[in-house]
């Protein structure tokens, strides 16, 4: 192995100085959350609390977690990820897969249109006048159905299906195999790091989504963790379907943020490892070949 020089190592010294600070500055805000949703309400309120929990306690999940607008957000935001994702994965490998053969008459018109959908955009009120005009306003699918088909992930997809060799379609056609079966049995099983990069994007998009809701959605019923959240951080009084409960317990509004932003991103936190091994392979074969 060559040896470094001075000047190659001073620079990767101040590579590693200059990452860690990164990581740092992202790293601390959200321990300090972390920490004060266990921490006892004196010490919060005192100002002790910084990286690690003073006083430890799980009064402020007590109340998070027992709150019926928690349950009933967090149920809404499970629906409208687990479909929206299976729903906009589904669409988005048929489209990528159709695009990607090149005997498809009128392709490249199509590639345009989804090309044109990336830059321009009809607009808030357009997009409102439609989702109103379709009767999906006060319900969830207003929250899946208008992002089905993402041109950005299409594309990956269909970079993808193109980088597997034709020789495989035309060894599953001389078996007699139809393009579904070709599809499901030897594109999709192949395609998989890429499709899994996919769910991902999809799944924290549309966990993550609360402005469609708050435009879309009146209906308290109907509105996702996010927008429960939201509130959470304007006013924690809205932790608990009883105001008077915060008083005889004792927990402060820090602890109660802190346990309902911990709980809202812990589902996404927990699905991301599963899916990690995929991701880089996925993102640099889908945008590289072609």
């Amino acid at each position: 192995m060559r040896l470094k020089s001075k000047g190659e190592r001073l620079f990767d010294g101040f590579n590693y100085m200059l990452l860690t600070a990164a990581i740092l500055i992202c790293l601390i805000p959200v321990l300090n959350i972390v920490a004060k949703s266990f921490s006892a309400e004196a010490n919060v309120l005192a100002g002790d609390v910084f990286i690690w929990p003073v006083g430890f306690n799980l009064e402020a999940y007590n109340i998070v977690l027992g709150s019926q607008k928690f349950i009933r957000s967090f149920g809404n935001s499970v629906f409208i990820t687990v479909t929206g994702t299976v729903l906009n994965v589904t669409l988005t490998v048929f489209t990528g897969y159709v695009l990607s053969r090149n005997r498809l008459h009128g392709q490249k018109l199509v590639m345009m249109l989804f090309v044109f959908t990336m830059l321009f955009h009809a607009g808030l009120i357009p997009t409102y006048l439609v989702i109103k005009s379709l009767g999906l306003l006060n319900t969830l699918w207003a929250l899946i159905l208008p992002t089905l088909v993402s041109p950005f992930n299409m594309i990956l997809v269909r970079l993808y299906f193109f980088s597997i060799p034709d020789s495989l379609e035309e060894s599953g056609k001389m078996d007699g195999a139809s393009n579904l079966r070709i599809l499901f049995h030897i594109m999709i099983p192949l395609a998989m790091p890429v499709i899994a990069t996919v769910a991902l994007f999809c799944a924290v998009e549309y966990w993550n989504s609360y402005f469609e809701a708050l435009m879309y959605i009146n209906n308290y019923k109907l509105l996702p963790l996010q927008v429960f959240l939201r509130e959470m951080i304007l006013s924690a009084s809205d932790a608990s379907d009883n105001v008077d409960m915060l008083s005889q317990i004792h927990v402060s509004q820090e602890s109660i943020r802190g346990a309902t932003v911990v709980a809202a991103t812990l589902p996404i936190v927990i699905v991301y490892p599963f899916l990690q091994r995929y991701f880089v392979k996925g993102m640099v074969l889908g945008a590289v070949k072609g």
